[in-house]
């Protein structure tokens, strides 16, 4: 049977922000789930670390886990707290910015 879902433990309480770690300088990523159907990623971004403007096939959802992010799309930025969720629309044009160190889930439905 294929695994849907990698890199993750299952039937266990975890704690999603302690499951990617800073790395100066850098931008990072863990994939847990990737499928024609949605994308589940964990990223963490240094303070001053970005993803440039791009889109995305579909609806992406960032959760921040932790720190201070800015959520740029078409031309607006949001600023998102621990806690905090936005939704990038698919086929509009945004960006990730580590105001802060930052962690978060991002989950993309296609």
């Amino acid at each position: 049977m294929e695994e849907r879902m990698k890199n993750i433990n299952k039937a266990e309480v975890l704690s999603l922000k302690e499951m990617i770690a800073y790395q100066e300088g850098q931008v990072v990523s863990r994939t847990l789930a990737q499928n024609e159907a949605v994308s589940l990623t964990l990223f963490s971004f240094w303070k001053g670390e970005e993803i440039s403007t791009h889109e995305s096939g579909g609806d992406a959802m960032v959760q921040c886990l932790d720190g201070v992010g800015c959520i740029t799309i078409d031309g607006v930025q949001y600023e998102l707290h621990e806690g905090e969720t936005i939704v990038m629309p698919a086929r509009h044009p945004h960006a990730v910015y580590g105001k802060e160190n930052f962690k978060m889930l991002l989950t993309v439905i296609f």
